[in-house]
């Protein structure tokens, strides 16, 4: 690898994320339960309608082919307009990140936040840094009123999360592996577009994702690369105080509504963990965490996140595993056979978690990857084809799941039929020229999407252009 600060990331991915990925799979005798993957095909793909602009080859792909002839800079779509966006033309460094919240405050204003920290500092050299706030008053014309540039806001990597009910945003420092936990608490409630810092405290241990209690009194700071999960009490947010720290790899993970359950990304190969964090909840003197069950499944990568949902009255989990493996055990490699992307997972019995369904693309399947091994993307470090980052609408009753799938763009698959998903829409963002050669131009969809329900609306970012509003269109949703 030529290029020095490919190179340096190289190593950081490789220190940071397969170091805390060597665990292997399960087995009967530690507790995890490894299925049958239900299925080893791709999710069929998506039939667009009037006013798309579909991939014309491999499900997923943006091919060399597709970078020389210009199609790249016009990017696909399928079933899916652009409402707005905020994007940074010919940009040299990163300038969309990990996660994309929205909020609506008291008074009705509508706002976003999304981070621009795919890998700090790179995000200076735009000007670019900590976490964007825009007033989403208009959708088709998002105004930037602030950016947020404590030390948890200025490098988040995967930690800045929201809570809806409270109106608490929260980030904890982070990069590949980790950094200190520095933690940052913003109050939204009154004006979303002049969000109030109420605290910055070294309370995370060390950060790199995180977690928050649905009524935002509890923030949970999450390293995988170190067994140090952290749970910090917000309720309070100009007097944050630590609760409890456990002894868990932790990457992403979300809590359940009322509070008493984390489902863990589970960082040293164990896939997803299931963690009884009630006594946390309940705010009990020397809280005791409890592990209910582990899963891990037969193509996994990296776990990333786990989100958990109810259809028909039935609780399931949402998961995604970001990047590729060398091999079946979990980690990272580039370009890898082995692409875990995301899946449902049934926790009915949640000591006896099972997967149900999996949502992948063609790129990812086994027999695909030495045929695009050499697409702009496709080699370098934390890009590539794979899955990052799956998000719901609603916890009760979802119709639609959307994904950030990095060079293959935002991916929208319907799970009406939760055995038997379907992709019916996407968006890969127009690929726009650099400035420099420091990252080869193609799509880096990382982020968190978000959702605006009553409008068909989902936001997202790309670390090389900016953040995007997107309308699906045809009635797929």
């Amino acid at each position: 690898m030529k290029n020095p600060i490919l190179a340096i990331m190289a190593a950081v991915a490789m220190s940071g994320l397969v170091a805390c990925n060597d665990g292997g799979g399960g087995d009967a005798a530690s507790g995890n339960n490894t299925p049958v993957v239900p299925s080893a095909f791709a999710t069929p793909s998506a039939v667009c309608g009037p006013g798309s602009r579909p991939e014309t080859g491999m499900q997923g792909r943006v091919s060399t082919e597709d970078h020389a002839s210009g199609k790249a800079a016009e990017g696909s779509t399928c079933n899916t307009e652009v409402v707005g966006s905020y994007i940074v033309p010919n940009a040299i460094g990163t300038v969309g990140g990990f996660k994309v919240q929205r909020y609506v405050d008291s008074a009705g204003r509508e706002c976003a936040y999304y981070d621009t920290t795919l890998m700090f500092p790179t995000n200076l050299l735009d000007v670019q840094a900590g976490v964007n706030v825009l007033d989403m008053s208009d959708p088709s014309e998002p105004v930037l009123t602030g950016r947020l540039v404590t030390p948890a806001m200025l490098t988040p990597h995967e930690s800045v999360v929201l809570s809806q009910e409270s109106g608490v945003l929260a980030a904890v420092t982070g990069n590949l592996a980790f950094y200190p936990g520095l933690v940052d608490v913003y109050d939204l409630s009154e004006d979303c577009r002049n969000p109030q810092l109420r605290y910055t405290g070294l309370l995370g241990f060390l950060g790199h994702e995180s977690g928050m209690a649905p009524d935002g009194k509890t923030f949970y700071s999450a390293s995988p690369s170190t067994p140090t999960l952290t749970a910090v009490n917000i309720e309070d947010p100009l007097l944050p105080l630590p609760l409890w720290t456990g002894s868990y790899y932790s990457h992403g993970l979300s809590i359940s509504e009322d509070g008493n359950r984390a489902y863990v990304a589970e960082g040293s190969g164990r896939g997803l963990l299931i963690l009884d964090v009630s006594e946390i909840q309940a705010r009990v003197p020397d809280p005791q965490v409890r592990e209910v069950a582990s899963l891990s499944w037969d193509n996994m990568s990296i776990p990333q996140n786990a989100i958990p949902f109810t259809k028909n009255g039935r609780p399931y989990l949402l998961e995604i595993d970001e990047y590729s493996s060398s091999s079946s055990g979990g980690g990272f490699a580039l370009h890898g056979p082995v692409v875990g992307a995301g899946r449902i997972i049934d926790i009915s019995d949640e000591t006896e978690p099972f997967v149900v369904s999996e949502l992948r693309l063609e790129v990812h399947q086994p027999e695909n990857r030495d045929e695009i091994a050499g697409d702009p993307g496709a080699q370098t470090p934390a890009q590539g084809y794979g899955g990052h980052y799956c998000n719901l609408p609603t916890r009760v009753d979802p119709k639609i799941v959307a994904c950030s799938m990095i060079i293959s763009g935002l991916r929208v698959f319907d799970i009406s039929d939760l055995r038997n998903p379907r992709e019916v829409a996407y968006f890969n963002a127009p690929v726009y020229p650099r400035l420099t050669p420091v990252f080869e131009a193609s799509n880096w969809a990382m982020s968190s999407p978000e959702f605006v329900p009553e409008r068909k609306e989902i936001w997202y970012s790309d670390g090389y252009s900016g953040f995007y509003v997107i309308r699906v269109t045809n009635d797929v949703w």
